[in-house]
């Protein structure tokens, strides 16, 4: 279904990269992509699923004609319930059904190829360290991520918390871990904040990496997830994500 023949990941980290691969398409259709998957996501259409694959995109398509399908079926007729309610509780239904199946994919490999209890404990923990595209797409993987670094905050150097942007209210919330010159100012901020979680790919902080924070949803992005440069922060005074730039009052 992937522009090709049947993919099949036959190790523990084989499987954990097609899970990742998966989940970071699945993300993008719920968050940078949202306005485009609601478009899709037609009521007026058949039975639609949300797939993902390995290689982070998205589809909106139809379920597998073959039954037993190669894979498990993503939640059927997810396009059904769009404009039946809220859009971000229809946008966090689809991402509980999404993390569900990603699950069932995973253990799907697992069983086809014999892992035995302690690569299925392997996996499962794996997958586990990652937050789930329901806590990505509501925030909520974002705000325990924020209670633990304002707890740290309250202890730590305010220059130093400046000098990195995080948590300003102007030009954007943005920071670039890059332009310390204090290699321990840089491990103590990986430390602080490396629970926060890009809204578009869903990866963690890294010291090395330019990231910048939307000023309505409060999410942080990587700057090359939505093509935000350092140079571009600069001049920006409040910085809307793909999400919050495309809502619009839904019917």
């Amino acid at each position: 279904m992937d522009g090709g023949g049947p993919y099949n990941p036959r190790t523990v980290e084989e499987v954990f990269r097609d899970f990742k691969g998966r989940r970071a398409g699945m993300i993008k259709a719920l968050t940078t992509d949202v306005e485009e998957f609601y478009q899709q996501c037609d009521p007026e259409k058949e039975n639609l699923c949300l797939y993902g694959f390995p290689g982070e995109h998205w589809e909106v398509n139809l379920p597998a004609e073959e039954v037993p399908p190669e894979l498990p079926e993503p939640a059927l007729g997810i396009n059904f319930a769009r404009d039946g309610m809220q859009e971000k509780d229809w946008l966090a239904l689809v991402a509980v059904h999404s993390d569900a199946w990603l699950l069932a994919v995973a253990f799907y490999f697992g069983a086809r190829f014999g892992f035995d209890k302690a690569d299925r404990k392997r996996l499962f923990n794996m997958i586990n360290d990652l937050p789930t595209i329901f806590e990505v797409v509501t925030g909520s993987a974002k705000k325990q991520a924020k209670d633990k670094s304002s707890i740290s905050n309250h202890s730590s150097n305010k220059s130093k918390s400046n000098s990195k942007g995080r948590g300003s209210e102007s030009q954007g919330k943005y920071t670039k871990a890059k332009d310390e010159e204090e290699g321990g100012l840089e491990d103590e901020d990986e430390e602080e904040h490396g629970d926060t979680l890009c809204g578009a790919c869903g990866q963690n902080y890294a010291s090395d990496e330019f990231w910048i924070c939307c000023d309505i949803c409060e999410r942080w992005f990587h700057g090359k997830c939505v093509k935000i440069t350092p140079a571009r922060a600069e001049h920006i005074k409040q910085y809307k994500c793909p999400s919050c730039s495309n809502k619009r009052a839904r019917p």
